[in-house]
């Protein structure tokens, strides 16, 4: 009852209201999200509570939940403002990472600044300049090889595949794709990385199928010439024979590699691709 009289009271007082009054009120910005500051209180709650009240309920509490004008805005002039009065301490820092919080871009606070030297003094531009480029510093770090070949394949390259780093020579990665019904994982060789020649044995069944997937490689059959992998190329390979694979010389690769049911099935490592046998790939 009393929710539907708060109701009708509301819809009285909007009809009373003139028409440029409700239009105003309409279009009154809303703030999304209330500002709370306990910065006063917390360091200067005991030594001086009135002026921690002034600090976090009005000046930030009433002043900054004023939905006059945007957050954005605000955060602008208050840049402006200390700058104008030579504030590049803590303050205006705060007030700097507030406003890039708040939307202001690089362009936005350059031109800002850039705008305000010329009413408030070409040193107090470089002072807040140089605090303003340290705060709008967005730079990435620059991509690592492995990075930029990640983009390029939809499968994760994972973690180093230290467990196997000795049957391997360079730097290999192992992903787990799926660990369930059919178990196979991602393997991902640096440029020139090749594992060593090896041999899946089975009693029944067994051996190994590779997808290839991502940038190029090699599959080696003892005594038989290797073969080039690419994106979408199929090895199956049968248990008890001896082989290797890797990445090209100038190339990463990655593969799917998926182990074929079988009965006491085992992994024999053997010796590496030597130097000069995997120097005759191109």
């Amino acid at each position: 009852m009393i929710r539907k009289i708060l109701l009708l009271a509301m819809i009285g007082v909007l009809a009373a209201m003139p028409a440029h009054a409700r239009k105003a009120q309409e279009n009154k910005p809303m703030t999304t999200k209330k500002i709370v500051q306990t910065a006063g209180r917390t360091q200067l709650g005991n030594f001086a509570p009135e002026f921690a009240h002034y600090n976090d309920d009005v000046l930030f509490g009433e002043n900054w939940n004023n939905n006059d004008l945007d957050l954005k805005t605000r955060s602008l002039i208050t840049v402006v403002a200390l700058m104008s009065q030579g504030m590049t301490d803590s303050s205006f820092r705060y007030h700097l990472e507030n406003a890039k919080k708040n939307g202001v871009s690089r362009e936005e606070i350059a031109a800002t600044i850039t705008h305000t030297a010329f009413y408030a003094g070409w040193p107090k531009a470089w002072a807040a300049f140089n605090m303003a480029k340290d705060v709008w510093n967005d730079k990435k770090p620059a991509l690592t090889e492995k990075d930029k070949y990640q983009k390029t394949i939809m499968f994760p390259i994972g973690k180093p595949n230290d467990a196997y780093a000795k049957y391997f020579v360079g730097q290999s990665y192992l992903a787990a794709i799926s660990t369930e019904q059919v178990v196979f994982y991602n393997v991902t060789f640096e440029p020139k990385c090749r594992n060593n020649w090896h041999i899946h044995h089975a009693a029944k069944g067994g051996g190994q199928m590779l997808v290839a997937v991502g940038g190029r490689g090699y599959y080696q059959e003892w005594g038989k010439a290797p073969i080039e992998m690419k994106p979408g190329d199929v090895i199956h390979i049968p248990a008890g024979v001896k082989h290797w694979h890797g990445a090209a010389p100038d190339s990463w690769f990655s593969h799917l590699a998926f182990e074929i049911d079988g009965e006491k099935t085992s992994n024999e490592w053997l010796e590496p691709v030597s130097d000069e046998e995997y120097a005759k790939l191109k």
